[in-house]
């Protein structure tokens, strides 16, 4: 296991760390918007462009114009057919059999071009974890520590939970944390699993959409929350049919 930064002579990046946009447009656009406000040099995103949101089209269109990497979520691949959307919520089957009934061409040939894990990059990215790229939920210390136990980078990256989290291992020591707007951490040491939220359906009570901003110089990582206009997305997804308690979630971050 890889236990120090890489080396010196790869190239650093500031990298704006999006996951789980949720065919929510109006979110999307925000951070986009948020991020090119930074100085960041690439938008890496890990999972789930679509699924619960209703503009699954439009989303994929605009990660394919300006995300650098893009990894595929359960919900991807469950509007694929590639895993069983029985093992979705009620609400979550129905959204990806809408979403699958509807989607374009040009987005289902995107999609099915993902994969819910890359490596080779400066960290480790997986969509739900490093054990299971595709299916667990990262959410306590004891999955942090055996989730390390399977990384070849010291940091890694993950999304799927939809709340903005840290981990870290030093010392066979296994610490977490919710991260909040603004919240940043040196990662210059020790081994680390981070996830940005979700830009499209956080779940941390925090309805503005969540991302991450990593800079791969200093090995520091700072936590952002961006606003948008909630009651758009909402309001696409009753239009759209599909229920109404997905557009409600929105409003209080659930």
């Amino acid at each position: 296991m890889t236990t120090h930064a890489p080396d010196s002579n790869d190239d650093p990046l500031k990298i704006a760390l999006l996951s789980d946009v949720h065919g929510n447009l109006p979110a999307f656009r925000a951070v986009l918007d948020a991020v090119d406000a930074t100085d960041a040099d690439a938008i890496w995103f890990l999972g789930d462009l679509v699924g619960y949101g209703a503009q699954p089209d439009e989303c994929v269109e605009l990660a394919a114009e300006r995300c650098d990497l893009c990894l595929a979520g359960n919900h991807d691949l469950g509007v694929l057919d590639r895993i069983d959307i029985a093992d979705f919520s009620p609400p979550a089957a129905l959204a990806a059999l809408w979403t699958r009934e509807r989607a374009g061409e040009a987005t289902l040939e995107f999609l099915g071009g993902l994969e819910p894990r890359r490596d080779g990059e400066a960290i480790g990215l997986f969509h739900a974890s490093p054990r299971d790229p595709v299916w667990e939920y990262v959410l306590s210390t004891s999955q942090a520590d055996e989730c390390m136990d399977q990384m070849d980078a010291r940091v890694a990256a993950i999304g799927h939970t939809h709340v903005a989290l840290r981990f870290t291992r030093a010392d066979g020591e296994v610490d977490g944390a919710a991260m909040a707007d603004g919240g940043g951490c040196d990662i210059s040491e020790g081994e680390w699993l981070l996830n940005p939220g979700s830009v499209g359906q956080p779940r941390d009570g925090d309805p503005r959409a969540a991302w991450l901003l990593l800079d791969t110089g200093s090995w520091s990582a700072e936590w952002r929350r961006t606003e948008y206009p909630v009651e758009q997305a909402a309001n696409a997804i009753e239009a759209a049919g599909l229920p109404r308690s997905l557009g409600q979630r929105l409003f209080i971050g659930q």
